[in-house]
């Protein structure tokens, strides 16, 4: 592989456009108001926030299964109950 297919042209004249193209970047984003600071900051809180909305998922998952069993429990302790004082035999599990 030859460098002018590695850097997708002359090396020069990319490192030269991407300088350009950085500092254009760079004034852009510093009348907007964005720093490096800023962009970490931004990072480090968006993979806080995904993180937190992962392990919520599970939460709420187990709050639904809390509050569902509440009920499915006690309903199928007593269908056994019945079943079994009323001499029926189930072999279904």
């Amino acid at each position: 592989m030859d460098r002018d297919r590695l850097f997708g042209g002359n090396p020069l004249g990319v490192i030269l456009r991407l300088v350009v193209i950085s500092i254009i970047v760079g004034i852009v984003m510093s009348a907007l108001g964005i720093h490096p600071q800023n962009i970490l900051f931004h990072i480090r809180l968006l993979i806080q926030r995904i993180s937190s909305l992962g392990f919520g998922i599970f939460e709420s998952a187990f709050a639904y299964f809390l509050l569902g069993a509440a009920v499915v429990i006690p309903v199928w302790v007593i269908v056994r109950l019945i079943g079994a004082v009323s001499g029926r035999s189930d072999n279904r599990g």
